[in-house]
């Protein structure tokens, strides 16, 4: 059956010598799996651009319950990027971004709430001219709660570790802020919320591991 739904690219592999199985969170369906055939030929080589990862698409698909790989009618780029490709601090963050949520997001629940999620954020990423730096702690933050073990306190994010008054005043800040809201956090304290924050998500999330795209932002960001 034929349905239309948002989404948004998590990943895509290589799959034989033209195609490609692209991984999408759906608002419809949650996280999906498609084939897509004959993408990577010199034929369709501009078509690619459209399955990369954190685009945000507009999508027609074949469904079927408890299918493993479906299909792709139509596709089209529900919102094409203007800064976030150009901006090597923005880039660092979609990357960082795009390593969390195919780490963490898998529950199907919530599918609508939490591509409305997705989409609100990275718009907001694309489109933001200030606070850029601190988008990723905010993000963390805001996506805790779609995951199921979202903060409304500093303590329950800080759980039974120690940290300095000023960490804890930030953090509270952080809690409350939305992605434009300008805070004022120096490089060593981004760094430390940041490490905090991880040590957050891996109480919850077992399998979280180590984050690679880590090392970018570092070096990115100061």
């Amino acid at each position: 059956m034929l349905h239309k739904t948002r989404g948004i690219v998590f990943r895509l592999t290589k799959y034989g010598e033209t195609s490609i199985i692209v991984s999408i969170f759906t608002e419809a369906f949650g996280l999906q799996s498609y084939i897509v055939n004959g993408v990577r030929s010199k034929a369709s080589k501009n078509k690619i651009a459209l399955y990369q990862p954190l685009t945000l698409l507009d999508l027609v698909v074949y469904h079927r319950e408890h299918g493993d790989i479906m299909r792709i009618k139509e596709i089209r780029c529900a919102h094409p990027y203007h800064s976030l490709p150009m901006d090597v601090r923005k880039t660092s963050m979609a990357m960082f971004i795009n390593e969390i949520v195919n780490k963490t997001v898998k529950d199907q629940s919530h599918a609508h709430e939490l591509c409305d999620f997705m989409f609100y954020s990275l718009m907001s990423l694309d489109e933001q001219t200030a606070g850029v730096e601190n988008f990723h702690l905010i993000f963390l933050l805001k996506l805790a709660r779609f995951l199921g073990f979202g903060a409304q306190q500093v303590n329950e994010v800080m759980g039974f570790r120690v940290a300095s008054d000023i960490l804890e005043a930030l953090m509270e800040q952080l809690l409350a802020a939305d992605y434009g809201d300008v805070l004022v956090i120096t490089n060593e304290q981004r760094r430390e919320l940041l490490e905090l924050l991880l040590k957050f998500y891996a109480e919850h999330i077992e399998t979280l591991g180590e984050i690679r795209s880590i090392q970018v932002l570092r070096e990115v960001l100061g």
